[in-house]
């Protein structure tokens, strides 16, 4: 119909439709950047478990299977299909992408449609009420549409959008975050348990090794070549050790149990077979270089997606020191009856603007821009904070993994001189050549070597893992979802799609 309109009509509207254009791609909020940090070179802590090559990062994938243990991977695979904890986790980003839809839906125009009917009478004595004024029951039929629609002329909708993605984003690094976690904590828990079987082993062999001491004394002393008190320490050093051996398998049991609600099983129906840490091989870790640390770590992703949702949220502050402006319109049809309602002449239509611009508001909009640029100095100091916690985990691993194979050499130098001390007491005092106190320092020493010696190789397969953990265990943030994968669904489509959504059991 723009023919019909003169020139200056013409070049008017032309001006109108590029003003609403561009300030529809107004936005007050302010350029935001990924931080940046000050980081070495290099780590201070470097070891046996880094590469030569500085750029190597852990692969993507099942770093579990790095370990070398079929049921470890088993477990693991069971974590992340069923883990009830997780799947919790999970959901809150399925949320947080609906949230994306709630504030995306508010940049489209609102359509919806009414009908009503009704039947109505009036008093035939009301006020004011002129003779012959006519019926005074009458029905009235009806239907129609109603369109609203907000321009976002300073980008309070996208700045509310955005805020809804970068916190989408932020709950997928933190569902990441949370699966990391809970893979350690498996990890951690079944080379624990392993551990205690190893121990439980160490444990067998000296109960056979203080049972045979035992015979010895009695024999002694049943010739009378040896004193009673021999034959009660003999005693006294094999109960003891039963009863540390039975303390060994209720932890190992606890932990068991433990295991099982990692794995999403029930404790009552799940078991492991006894097996020492000889199924588990200490693995190179190539931990990479610290600048590569902030993509490799979902914390510090979940950070950084929090200060670009505060960032977005001070726009939103920003915005409602503007006039709201809203546009709508109603059409449709009424008449008293059926037979009347799609008559031209029935029909009825409204058009509407309305702009509303607050005055004076007792500092209400200056103290809500002031608290989200609040927020948004709180969210970098957090992921300053974060940064600064990761770096310390990877030091602490490192730091660990060398002094561990260092302790475990020394150990392992300890144990062999314990086993020579305590055989060597033995055939003294069998010989006659030494006391029976002896033997007893001799045999604690020895057991106490074993035992640690298996609790330091414990250590080591516990500090592998806690050092994948701090280099992110093969995530990144090519893992994050995009702005645009946040988006739920098409407005216009009417299902979901494919997994959007997980059914309750």
């Amino acid at each position: 119909m723009m023919r019909y309109f003169n020139p200056r009509c013409r070049l008017a509207f032309a001006t109108i439709l590029m003003l609403l254009d561009l300030l529809a791609g107004c936005s007050l909020a302010p350029p935001y950047t990924p931080p940046q940090m000050a980081l070495p070179a290099s780590y201070k802590g470097t070891g046996p478990f880094a590469l030569a090559n500085p750029q190597a990062q852990l692969a993507q994938g099942d770093w579990w299977n790095m370990f070398g243990d079929e049921q470890l991977n088993h477990l693991e695979a069971s974590l992340n299909a069923a883990n009830p904890n997780l799947q919790a986790a999970e959901e809150t980003y399925t949320q947080a992408r609906d949230i994306v839809g709630e504030a995306r839906s508010q940049s489209f125009p609102q359509l919806s449609a009414q009908a009503y009917g009704s039947k109505n009478r009036q008093s035939e004595h009301r006020l004011f009420r002129a003779a012959g004024a006519g019926p005074s029951e009458e029905g009235s039929l009806g239907y129609g549409a109603a369109l609203s629609w907000e321009p976002d002329f300073w980008g309070e909708i996208r700045n509310r959008t955005n805020y809804a993605k970068a916190n989408a984003q932020a709950t997928a690094a933190m569902v990441a975050s949370a699966r990391l976690s809970l893979e350690i904590e498996l990890a951690n828990d079944y080379m624990a348990l392993r551990g205690l079987d190893s121990e439980h082993a160490v444990y067998r062999k000296t109960l056979a090794y203080y049972s045979e001491a035992l015979k010895i004394t009695k024999l002694r002393f049943a010739g009378k070549i040896a004193a009673g008190l021999d034959v009660e320490r003999a005693q006294n050093q094999l109960s003891s050790a039963q009863a540390a051996d039975t303390d060994i398998q209720a932890q190992r049991g606890v932990l068991e149990h433990a295991i099982a609600v990692l794995a999403g099983e029930n404790p009552s129906t799940f078991s492991l077979p006894a097996e020492g840490l000889a199924s588990l091989a200490i693995p190179r870790i190539p931990v990479g270089i610290p600048s590569a640390l902030l993509q490799r770590r979902p914390d510090i992703a979940q950070s950084e997606r929090q200060m670009a949702a505060e960032n977005a949220a001070i726009g939103v502050a920003r915005a409602a020191f503007y006039p709201n402006i809203q546009l709508s319109a109603n059409a449709g049809f009424q008449d008293d009856a059926f037979g009347g309602l799609a008559s031209l002449p029935n029909s009825l239509w409204s058009i509407g603007a309305s702009a509303a611009l607050p005055l004076f508001e007792g500092g209400l909009r200056r103290a809500e821009e002031q608290q989200s640029k609040s927020a948004f100095t709180q969210a970098a100091d957090n992921y300053r904070a974060t940064v600064l916690q990761a770096f310390r985990e990877v030091e602490d691993q490192l730091l660990l993994t060398n002094s561990l194979v260092s302790e475990n050499t020394q150990q392992q130098d300890a144990l062999r001189a314990a086993l020579k001390v305590q055989d060597l007491a033995l055939r003294l005092y069998t010989n006659g050549l030494d006391n029976y106190l002896s033997v007893t320092v001799a045999q604690v020493a020895a057991l106490s070597a074993e035992l640690a010696t298996v609790q330091v190789q414990t250590r080591q397969l516990q500090a592998a893992a806690g050092l994948i953990g701090a280099v992110g265990g093969g995530w990144s943030t090519a893992d994050l979802p995009t702005s645009k994968q946040t988006i739920p669904f098409n407005p216009v489509a009417f299902h979901h799609a494919p997994g959007d959504v997980r059914e309750p059991n």
